[in-house]
């Protein structure tokens, strides 16, 4: 099977359950962004049993892992990712290159949304 099939196909599962999780929250708590954050946070915990059990069983075809990681979970979450990502630094002791990681990605992040939406506001 077609690896970019395997990721959309566990892509959508991922993006639909976040969609859920988001439904639920907003009903909730309207006036807080929890849905984000639950999933955020559950993303990452999963990540983190991902890996362990990828590393674990080495068994597990790449499709399992890309079906999983990038597709269900990269539909779910990207910032399951980053936490990876930022943990592997820090597990290195690569801490210079930890703080860029997390200091550019939130705040470049963080200022690429600010310019988008005044880029449409401007078009709007």
């Amino acid at each position: 099977m077609n690896h970019f099939l395997i990721v959309f196909l566990g892509g959508g599962i991922g993006a639909a359950l976040r969609h859920g999780v988001n439904r639920l929250a907003f009903h909730l708590w309207p006036s807080f962004p929890a849905g984000t954050m639950i999933v955020n946070i559950v993303g990452s915990l999963v990540m983190g049993l991902l890996v362990g059990l990828f590393a674990a069983t080495p068994s597990l075809s790449q499709h399992t892992r890309l079906f999983l990681a990038t597709g269900v979970l990269g539909g779910f979450t990207t910032f399951s990712t980053f936490s990876l990502d930022a943990l592997t630094l820090w597990g290195r002791g690569a801490y210079g290159p930890w703080l860029l990681y997390v200091g550019l990605s939130v705040t470049l992040s963080l200022l690429a949304t600010a310019v988008g939406f005044l880029i449409s506001r401007g078009f709007a």
